[in-house]
């Protein structure tokens, strides 16, 4: 299955909520606002959701604010099951760990599909080294920052004043002069303050 390229507000009238998948825009001029309905013929009906179908659209919402496709959620799913504690609330902390959501975090790109472009295209490091995988899961301790070639972009120096005035979650310790971050510790369930229901989406998957 190939990553979507269509309009993404489809998708939040889809999953009706604001998936901030254009940034700043989605505040300011959001088709949501306009047409809260589903898109589609059908859209504007009066259906009663059941429990199947909302298990559906809380993993659906969940994987499209992240950027990911089935497959991969499926693996992330896996892996969080495979952990002690609450699968759940493990799913929502590795999707969190991921690097491109961390560089959103951060506050140097406007939503997650700006970070995973910027990432794809090599301007971020781990550690001091240039990493171009969006999906690297990042650890307690370590620092990330744009790369030393990038950093004189007009491109970048706008992202730098934009994370200095951005709320950085507890775990992470942005310094926008420098344009890094340091991961403190790993993210939990509380840190994360977009509405999941991640016990639908267990219940899915454990059919």
């Amino acid at each position: 299955m190939a990553r979507y390229t269509g309009p993404v507000c489809r998708l939040c009238r889809r999953e009706g909520t604001k998936l901030f998948l254009k940034g700043e825009r989605c505040t300011s001029k959001c088709a949501l606002d306009r047409r809260s309905t589903a898109p589609g013929q059908h859209g504007a009906a009066n259906k009663k959701m059941r429990e199947y179908g909302m298990q559906m659209r809380e993993k659906q919402k969940t994987r499209r604010y992240y950027g990911v496709l089935e497959k991969q959620f499926v693996n992330y799913f896996e892996e969080a099951d495979r952990k002690e504690g609450m699968t759940g609330e493990n799913l929502i902390c590795l999707l969190e760990r991921r690097l491109d959501n961390v560089v959103y975090r951060m506050g140097f790109a406007a939503s997650h599909k700006e970070a995973r472009q910027l990432v794809l295209h090599g301007h971020f490091t781990v550690n001091g080294k240039k990493v171009n995988i969006p999906s690297l899961i990042i650890k307690a301790g370590d620092v990330i920052a744009v790369k030393e070639s990038s950093r004189d972009s007009v491109k970048f120096k706008a992202l730098a004043e934009a994370a200095a005035d951005a709320n950085a979650p507890k775990w992470l310790e942005v310094k926008a002069d420098a344009m890094s971050a340091t991961v403190l510790t790993l993210p939990a369930r509380e840190d994360v303050d977009f509405d999941f229901n991640e016990q639908l989406i267990v219940e899915l998957y454990s059919k």
